[in-house]
């Protein structure tokens, strides 16, 4: 075992050239990618791994219910991310050469998940500052992310002590973007949150097209602590058992089926004929050196020039180490022919960008650049190099998202849900209250959250619910949150936020409800927003018809909550539902006597 030192720069480049020697002078002889690493603390089982799957593909991981890990690490995009999202760049100015083309995440929100206008993205989704390495084959990694910042020390991110001495870069880098205020959280979110969360939220309750392993196993452990219970010995959620299981499932997603793992074992006709002239000229150039075979990179850090330095000064962010300005993780060629953009900027989207790009020597500001670049292909050959790269070198089961390859549909990937209607209300200066929605509204989730912008500061608003549809613009509520108070909340302009919990109601699974802001100083009104509450994939907890106030309990209580339901005028949805004991779909007498049926049987 060679023991990796701190001179980072120069000797990860000498091994490079090393280890692509001896690996090129191979050329014919079987080669396969070695065993996968596994640390010894997080040995891989069945059903931690299973649980990972599960945790890696819940949008619920999300503060607001909209983003999984793998929204950005799609399968057949290589593992990467297929939606084009721009990020400004340095000087938060859009469209001008330093934009990068990263991940889609969230709306920019307060420390209560409160919406905040954002200087650069507004109140739409924000955008990460880099693309989104894969997470095939990331396995095989000292370190992880672009920067390298996810270190094969696992440091337990509740506790502080070491939970993975060596080989726990997978872990540390899954903790990392449920925290992010940009990718998955808000300020302020930490680890008992998400673990509380967890704990009551009916697993990937969001996606559909469950995977017949997910789905088995939800079905034996129908919850998050039942499945906890089965992988680690008991309920407990915690940082550390997350990281644990979503590592462990990433461990298994080993991309070793290409044509070339087929041709390097003896078959001939595994590639085509342009496909073995691109691996001939790939064999006889410097790409190799990077790029190292069978997994097609070296693991190590190295400026290429794709923008000046002073941009993103990449691995040096991590290590202050000045010959690290510059420099990102060298990716994997496997399965890239699937991918939608290169570079940690995004930059290039194509195979032959990228392999003009390095014919050129590098542009203005930047420096430490490596020094096998430039690195050319000659350009009769670049065809058949990006024939290699794009089909020789790709997996049919990441492309086909077959075992292990496969996931559920995300909720995000299916059609709105809810979607803003109407014209609005405007101002005198014509302008129209924004309506903000971009949470699914999951029966059980503790708070859907609707916001508004496009009013002043200081102005008080409300926001109105009704299951009846709007008359022109204007929606009459049968049921009133507020009145809340806007402001700028650390944002660029005022904004009102509001949280409206959905029960965990098997009779509101279909119902369509229609939600407002209205301002009564001013009349004015935003558009509508139209959602249909559903229960998901897992449905809604069966409640008994007699629980009317929903705490688990039939009990006296629950009588007065009838009667205040019943006498409401009008009544909210929530009251429409409670009422209705006989689940007959009517508010009635008959439903006092179903009641009373329900109290005297104790459900």
């Amino acid at each position: 075992m060679v023991k990796r030192v701190g001179c980072r720069g120069l000797c990860v480049n000498v091994l490079g050239v090393w280890a692509s020697a001896i690996m090129l002078s191979a050329n014919a002889s079987a080669q396969t990618l070695p065993s996968v690493p596994v640390p010894s603390e997080n040995p891989i089982t069945e059903p931690k791994r299973v649980l990972g799957k599960i945790l890696f593909w819940d949008e619920q991981l999300s503060s607001d219910n909209i983003t999984a890990c793998g929204t950005c690490h799609i399968p057949s995009a290589a593992g990467t991310e297929p939606r084009f999202g721009v990020n400004p760049g340095p000087d938060l100015t859009f469209v001008t050469p330093d934009d990068i083309f990263g991940s889609p995440g969230i709306p920019k929100a307060d420390a209560d998940g409160r919406y905040v206008v954002d200087a650069s993205f507004g109140t739409g989704v924000q955008v990460t500052g880099r693309s989104a390495p894969t997470m095939i084959n990331a396995a095989y990694a000292f370190d992880l992310f672009w920067d390298g910042r996810a270190t094969g020390q696992f440091t337990d991110p509740e506790t502080g002590s070491v939970a993975i001495a060596f080989e726990g870069a997978l872990e540390s880098q899954a903790v990392g973007p449920p925290l992010s205020d940009v990718e998955m959280g808000h300020p302020g979110r930490d680890w008992a949150m998400i673990s509380s969360k967890l704990a009551s939220a009916r697993p990937l309750a969001l996606a559909t097209d469950l995977p017949l392993d997910v789905e088995a196993a939800i079905d034996s452990f129908p919850t998050y602590p039942d499945l906890f219970a089965e992988a680690f010995g008991d309920g407990t959620i915690n940082a550390r058992r997350i990281a644990f299981a979503i590592a462990t499932y990433e461990r298994t997603l080993i991309s070793d089926q290409s044509p070339w793992d087929a041709f390097q074992l003896g078959d001939a006709s595994a590639l085509t004929p342009e496909e073995v002239q691109g691996w001939q000229v790939f064999q006889g150039s410097t790409c190799g050196i990077c790029h190292v075979p069978p997994l097609f990179t070296d693991q190590s850090f190295r400026n290429i020039g794709v923008r000046p330095n002073n941009e993103d000064t990449g691995r040096q962010g991590v290590t202050g180490q000045p010959f690290d300005s510059g420099a990102f993780k060298t990716p994997s060629l496997r399965n890239v022919g699937l991918k939608s953009s290169f570079m940690h900027n995004g930059e290039f989207v194509t195979l032959q960008e990228v392999l003009n790009f390095y014919a050129l020597p590098p542009g203005p500001g930047r420096f430490n650049v490596d020094p096998f670049i430039p690195s050319p292909i000659p350009p009769p050959d670049r065809g058949a190099v990006a024939a290699f790269l794009g089909t020789g070198l790709l997996d049919p089961r990441v492309a086909n998202e077959t075992f292990p390859f496969d996931r559920p549909t995300l909720r995000s990937e299916l059609a709105a849900n809810p979607v803003v209607t109407g014209a609005g209300v405007p101002d005198t200066s014509g302008t129209v209250p924004a309506m903000l929605v971009d949470n699914p509204p999951l029966a059980g989730s503790d708070g859907f959250r609707l916001g508004v912008t496009g009013i002043a500061d200081g102005a008080q608003v409300e926001l109105l619910i009704s299951s009846v549809a709007p008359v022109g613009s204007v929606l009459t509520a049968e049921e009133t949150v507020g009145p809340l108070t806007a402001s700028l909340n650390g944002g660029t302009e005022p904004v009102a936020t509001a949280f409206w919990p959905v029960p965990d109601d098997p009779t509101l699974d279909g119902l369509v409800l229609y939600f407002q802001w209205f301002v009564p100083a001013t009349g004015v009104r935003s558009a509508v927003a139209e959602a249909t509450i559903f229960c998901g994939t897992g449905g809604c907890s069966e409640r008994c018809p007699g629980d009317v106030n929903a705490d688990g309990e039939v009990t006296d209580s629950d009588f007065f909550a009838w009667v205040t339901a019943f006498v409401a005028t009008p009544r909210s949805p929530e009251q429409e539902a409670a009422c209705d004991v006989n689940r007959d779909s009517t508010c009635t007498d008959s439903d006092f006597f179903a009641w009373v049926t329900a109290f005297v049987n104790g459900c």
